[in-house]
This record gives C-alpha cells, sequence and structure tokens, in this order.
C-alpha cells in the first residue's frame, strides 16, 4: 500500500464529503466576509469608545443585522451538508430504507419551512417599502435590512431540495462508508 493520498480528479475539494456540492464555497466565503466585518466594525467601536468616551450609533444596529445574516448563511450551508439539527435516535436508527425516508422527509420539511419564510417575508419587505420605514439607530430604510430574508430563506429552499435529490440517490445512505471510515488510511 502506498502512503500518498489517491489522485482526485478536481470534482471536490479535500476534506469535502463526497455527497457535497462544490457551490459550498459561497456560503464559507461569506461567511468569512460577514464574520470579519463583524470583527472590524466591533473593534473600531471599542477603540473609539475607549479614546473619546462616545460611540459609532450605527455599529449596534449593523452588527445585529449582520448576525442574522451570519444565521442564515451558516444556516444554508448546513443544511447543503445535511448538518442541520435532528434528534440521532430517531434519525439514526432503524433500517437503512427508514433512515433515507426520515431524512428526505426532513429535507422537505425544512425546504417548506424556508420557502414559507421566504414567501410570507415578502409582505414584510413591501410593507417596509410602502410605509417607508426606518431603522430606529440611524434612520436608514429598513428594508435594507429586511430584503435579504426572503433571499437567503429562498436559496435554503433550494439547498434543502438539493439535498432531497441528493439523498434520494443510490449509495446516499451506504452503510459501508461511515465518518469513522473517510479517515482511515
Amino acid at each position: 500500500m502506498s502512503s500518498t493520498p489517491p489522485e482526485t480528479d478536481g470534482a471536490a475539494p479535500a476534506g469535502a464529503r463526497p455527497d457535497e456540492p462544490r457551490s459550498l464555497r459561497i456560503e464559507d466565503w461569506l461567511t468569512v466576509a460577514i464574520m470579519a466585518a463583524l470583527a472590524l466594525i466591533t473593534f473600531a467601536n471599542v477603540l473609539v469608545r475607549y479614546f473619546t468616551d462616545s460611540s459609532f450609533a450605527w455599529t449596534e444596529e449593523f452588527s445585529v443585522f449582520l448576525m442574522i445574516l451570519l444565521a442564515l448563511v451558516a444556516g444554508s450551508g448546513a443544511v447543503a451538508r445535511n448538518q442541520h439539527i435532528r434528534i440521532e435516535f430517531f434519525a439514526d436508527g432503524g433500517s437503512l430504507r427508514r433512515r433515507r425516508a426520515l431524512a428526505r422527509f426532513g429535507s422537505l420539511m425544512v425546504a417548506l419551512l424556508f420557502a414559507l419564510i421566504a414567501v410570507l417575508s415578502v409582505r414584510v419587505v413591501w410593507d417596509d417599502f410602502r410605509f417607508e420605514e426606518t431603522s430606529p439607530g440611524i434612520g436608514v430604510p429598513q428594508w435594507w435590512y429586511s430584503v435579504w430574508l426572503p433571499i437567503v430563506s429562498a436559496l435554503i429552499t433550494l439547498r434543502a431540495l438539493g439535498l432531497f435529490v441528493r439523498q434520494g440517490k443510490p449509495g446516499a445512505f451506504d452503510p459501508e462508508i461511515t465518518e469513522d471510515s473517510k479517515e482511515a488510511p
């Protein structure tokens, strides 16, 4: 046996699961960018407060928006990676057929939930726009913040539907492939 790793055809990055979509780089880079922005504005606000005894008024409002956006983007990545929350006692027990059915049912329910959020939040965005709501901290139009909820919710819906399709493919629940056997040389 050779100790060198097998050559890859470039289909998936190193360390990626075989059923993981390559397009997850979008979520990963957005997560990095949002976290960097949060760190920078928080650090800037701390410095200003320390040296001037006042603070930037916009940092708290913008930080809250970025944290909500971060949760949605990270949720999209979790859904696409099949890492969303579940009760393992039920999800991982039973026959292969039962596990596949429960996993696919869970993916459909996630898709349904976020599709519903996307549709209903369009009304919120429209009301923010129509009534010219402004944000409480700095007075920018509120729809600048709320417009991202239906967009990211629709993307999570697409990720959940993609997961549903991948879970239906043969080999998606191959009992031979476990997390422990993937790491073995």
